[in-house]
């Protein structure tokens, strides 16, 4: 049976600044388990391929059955059920809060943290096995139950028409496709197979590989069954141009710079693994030509209608087309062909400062893969290597769907959700253990250092004080998890140190605070990662076909919510410190958030389904700073969207459908989702909605009742996480905390309610 490893090291190449707090992994001990147990873990996969196209999110059913395991439950209240005639009782929510409350605590970890799934994208995993394959260390470092689960997971996630999506609930893509296909087929898996061959019939009919994105083009190409001639210029010499600027690359987002920096080592270096049997075979089974005779050239530009969100302007095809023709020959020629290994060096020497700043994680699974292949291009005999190789665990997910590809883990960004939701609840003493190790987890997060050396030259910035998504080792500030983090921590710092523990030093606090502060914009939005240094026509060369808003940073209304909410309660307990400043800073940010909202009074959020998710975040950051439904036009009219969009059931249900179209969208048939119900209810609580008219809180608050399972857990629903407009992302334990948070919220405020 699998096993969940927590906060373990083991490795050699493995190095850590907190002694792995937060570090989460997946190992396969065949002795694990008894015979009912692994039966258990059997049937739960079956039920899950069985309802494979009905529900296509996994619950993390493997992981939840080991921590019940471990920490058991014991006699938890019967559950409730509420008519719809019924008035709610205090007992009724009190009764269900205890017993998700309590369900809650079984599956936090001994080092203070809730582990959960993020994951979604199907274009995740594939580079993983790709690069594994170039590098001839696919049975070193993924065993034979580990390449069994990766087929498990593609195989359950292939659509109905035999193609594969961008993410799990996205209609087939040629990317989607092509990379599964090319997985199955690397991991040993027999072109007549049938899950295979309906793959490549999907793939042929739909034009083919020749049709794949950018992204994929590059990944065909490292296999060596595309030609770099049908890949548009991903020259290294950009990181050569003069810091002044426009298009430097240091100015773009991170996460784009970071990704197409070991890119453009390898583009540079023109690398393809090695030509295998199964290589040139491939070459057959994809194209509907022989593969001697693909117009290259003419294949730069082609991209399938089915992969087609952000169609290139004929700008950025001109810039392509002129440095694909002119500037590539004339580079690749001596004497410019020193310019080139100039320009690897300098690829190769910020590919080694984010390798040793993040420990060998790198900013996210994307940029980890391309790390590692390009280390090995360098040198495959290197510690660099070796460390990478190390750290494929950390990005490894089994659930009873199969084992998948996470982002980068979600770890502080669910604790500090989760804890303000146990906060939020008159139970909250009950709960003082969790409440400990939770708060342990959160000061052994932070960063405690600005990175290495002279970080600005390398386009960093400070990140002493931060928190990060996922855990201290990953080492990259993100401006709302800061911003959680320190509300957080100044939260258990009004607590008694015998129930939460002790509090967080003054100074790291300051240090929060000052990293927020470095981020915002002068606009008076808060970024994601960094401060926005690039103009917004930079995003016009934006290369990829499949994603909006991925070269330049941009600000968020999540992130400004977040920053509004940290720094307002930061200055009610510190008013000395920086007063003035954070005074300006909150003005703003306010103002920001007034100026964002739509015509229809919602919020677009960029990072969760949609509509829900950034109205929600925004209701929060007014309300932080005294407005409520009575002076506050803005806030009546956020209360007046999210009431016409409620369903008969008296939930919320929105599409990922939203964040693409940018347009509000219900889910199929009008379901609703527990995790866009309670960001709906509590914008209303929070917002005194139900000062006007609890009627419709009611209905929502009773869905949530209803729907708790026989244990005290809530059902996994679709996915409520989106990124770059177009992908979603699961965040699983969101099904836990945000009901939880509502029903704490009502009750807590249930009394203001009824007056």
């Amino acid at each position: 049976m699998w096993k969940l490893k927590i906060a373990e090291g083991g490795d050699e190449w493995l190095a850590s600044c907190n002694n792995h707090v937060g570090r989460q992994h997946w190992e396969f001990d065949p002795q694990a388990g008894t015979a009912e147990e692994r039966a258990l873990v059997q049937r739960l996969r079956q039920e899950f391929t069985l309802n494979r196209h009905r529900v296509k999110q996994s619950s993390d059913l493997l992981m939840r059955m080991q921590l019940k395991k471990e920490n058991p439950l014991g006699e938890i209240p019967s559950g409730v059920k509420v008519k719809d005639t019924d008035e709610i009782s205090e007992e009724a929510v009190t009764r269900t809060l205890r017993r998700g409350l309590s369900f809650f605590s079984s599956i936090q970890v001994h080092d203070g943290h809730w582990p959960a799934e993020s994951a979604g994208p199907l274009f995740f995993l594939p580079p993983l096995v790709i690069a594994l394959y170039v590098t001839g260390a696919v049975d070193a470092i993924l065993s034979a139950e580990h390449q069994k689960e990766i087929i498990r997971y593609i195989y359950n996630h292939q659509n109905e028409d035999g193609g594969w999506g961008i993410h799990i609930e996205g209609h087939s893509s040629v990317f989607g496709s092509c990379l599964s296909y090319i997985c199955l087929r690397l991991l040993g898996e027999e072109g007549d197979e049938d899950g295979v061959s309906r793959g490549r019939k999907w793939i042929l009919e739909h034009g083919g590989a020749l049709g794949i994105p950018s992204w994929g083009k590059f990944w065909l190409t490292v296999l060596g069954v595309y030609e770099w001639g049908g890949c548009n210029p991903m020259p290294p010499e950009f990181w050569l141009l003069p810091k002044l600027s426009p298009i430097h690359p240091g100015k773009m987002l991170c996460y784009c710079r970071l990704v197409y920096m070991p890119m453009s080592y390898l583009y540079g270096k023109r690398y393809v693994g090695p030509i295998t049997s199964l290589v040139r075979s491939l070459r057959q089974e994809l194209y509907h030509q022989p593969y001697h005779l693909i117009d290259w050239n003419k294949a730069r530009n082609t991209c399938a209608k089915e992969d087609l969100y952000y169609p290139h302007p004929l700008m950025q095809d001109v810039l392509w087309g002129f440095l694909h023709h002119f500037a590539e020959p004339v580079l690749m020629r001596w004497p410019f062909s020193s310019l080139r290994e100039k320009a690897l060096r300098v690829a190769m020497e910020h590919v080694h400062y984010e390798d040793e700043n993040s420990r060998y994680l790198c900013i996210g699974c994307v940029e980890k893969v391309l790390c590692l292949i390009a280390c090995y291009v360098e040198d495959p005999n290197s510690e660099a290597y070796k460390r990478h190789l190390a750290r494929i665990p950390d990005y490894l997910w089994v659930a009873e769907d199969g084992m998948k590809m996470q982002s980068f883990g979600s770890q502080m960004w669910d604790e500090a959700f989760a804890i303000q939701a146990i906060l939020s609840s008159n139970l909250a003493e009950e709960y003082a253990t969790t409440l400990r190790k939770a708060h342990e987890f959160v000061k052994a997060s932070q960063v405690r250092d600005n990175p290495s050396g002279d970080y600005t030259k390398m386009y960093r910035h400070t990140s002493k004080g931060a928190w990060t998504f996922s855990m201290q080792d990953h080492g990259w500030q993100v401006s709302d998890c800061t911003a959680e983090g320190l509300k957080v921590s100044l939260l258990f710092s009004q607590m008694s140190p015998e129930l939460v523990g002790e509090k967080i030093e003054t100074e790291r606090l300051y240090d929060a605070v000052n990293v927020l502060l470095s981020l915002q914009s002068s606009n008076g939005g808060f970024p994601a990662w960094e401060p926005q240094r690039a103009f917004r026509w930079l995003e016009k060369f934006n290369p990829t076909e499949f994603f909006e808003d991925v070269l330049i940073e941009r600000e968020y209304v999540e992130c400004t919510s977040s920053a509004i909410q940290g720094l307002a309660l930061f200055r009610k307990l510190h008013p000395g410190h920086r007063g003035k400043e954070i005074e300006k800073c909150i003005l703003r940010a306010i103002r920001y958030i007034e100026e964002t909202q739509d015509a229809h009074g919602s919020w677009y959020g960029c990072w969760g389904i949609c509509y829900t998710y950034g109205t929600w975040f925004a209701v929060k950051g007014l309300v932080a700073c005294g407005q409520n439904y009575h002076n506050s036009p803005t806030l009546r009219k956020a209360c007046d969207f999210l009431l016409s969009k409620q369903l008969p059931d008296g939930g919320w249900g929105e599409s990922f459908l939203s964040s693409s179209n940018k347009v509000y969208t219900n889910l199929g048939d009008n379901q609703s989702n527990l995790v866009q119900t309670s960001w709906a209810l509590l914008s209303l609580i929070e917002a005194g909605q139900g000062e006007v008219d609890r009627n419709p809180i009611d209905r929502g608050i009773r869905l949530l009742i209803n729907s708790q399972m026989e244990d005290g857990d809530f059902p996994q629903q679709g996915i409520t996480g989106v990124f770059m407009k177009n992908c979603t992302l699961n965040y699983s334990l969101y099904r836990n905390t945000f009901p939880i948070w509502a029903l704490a919220e009502y009750q807590r405020c249930v009394g203001v309610v009824r007056a």
